[in-house]
């Protein structure tokens, strides 16, 4: 068995990362390979806390560009991460990862309620948590929801698993010459504002509680893996 740097990470995955090439949706095939890499990550002896976004489903500020409440619009992101949630489980479970969803909004019929004691016990357990619902308030992201978790649970770890294998000084797409930083301090990730890798309210956090945060591309198989060796891998926030 590797030695391990990390022992408990929460792994914040955006909503698209279940809908495969469509825009919108859930495709069963990126939910199964999805399910595949955190069971990887499990077998290594990590417990895993997980959050997932809503955006193949719903996207807040599309409506709210149309006049729609912040609020509701808020609300309505959080149930469709619970969808996710519960696709993420079944896929889970299909190849032998026992799995819960705490939701911050009590939905009883389809998951148990956030209770952090025990959330705490199913990861003692080896189950993998998976933390819907955001934080149960508007005006607050799925990043802050997974920062806000990973404190509460004692996670040593916070990974951004994106489409991309790093933090960039500009977007790697469209500009071929991006730099890709290895390593940076929390506060030159804020002044770099890059809003589209984690919002300044989640980064201040993993700040404030010293959490490191590493983003890298989830698609690069055993990239997670990777990261809880402490391998060089996407770009360290500490």
């Amino acid at each position: 068995m590797p030695e391990l740097k990390y022992t408990r990470i929460m792994l914040k995955l955006g909503g698209e990362a279940l809908c495969g090439e469509g825009a919108y949706g859930i495709d069963p095939a990126s939910v199964s390979t999805v399910s595949e890499e955190i069971k990887r990550v499990k077998s290594l002896g990590v417990e895993i806390g997980v959050v997932i976004g809503g955006g193949n489903i719903w996207r807040g500020q599309s409506a709210m560009a149309r006049g729609m409440d912040r609020a509701t619009a808020d609300y309505m992101g959080m149930l469709a991460t619970v969808m996710n949630a519960l696709a993420l489980q079944d896929g889970m479970e299909k190849i032998g990862v026992v799995t819960r969803v705490q939701t911050a909004i009590e939905m009883r019929a389809v998951a148990e309620p956030y209770i952090r004691r025990r959330a705490l016990r199913h990861l003692e357990k080896g189950r993998v948590v998976i933390f819907a619902a955001g934080t149960g308030n508007p005006y607050f992201t799925t990043d802050t929801a997974a920062a806000l978790r990973a404190v509460e649970i004692d996670a040593q770890l916070l990974v951004k698993a994106t489409k991309v294998d790093g933090i960039y000084d500009k977007n790697p797409k469209h500009h071929p010459d991006a730099k890709r930083f290895a390593c940076l301090s929390y506060l030159e990730t804020l002044n770099l504002k890059l809003d589209q890798i984690m919002d300044s309210t989640a980064l201040t956090l993993c700040m404030d509680n010293r959490l490191p945060i590493i983003v890298l591309n989830l698609w690069k198989q055993g990239s997670i893996g990777m990261a809880v060796r402490g391998e060089d891998v996407g770009t360290l926030v500490h």
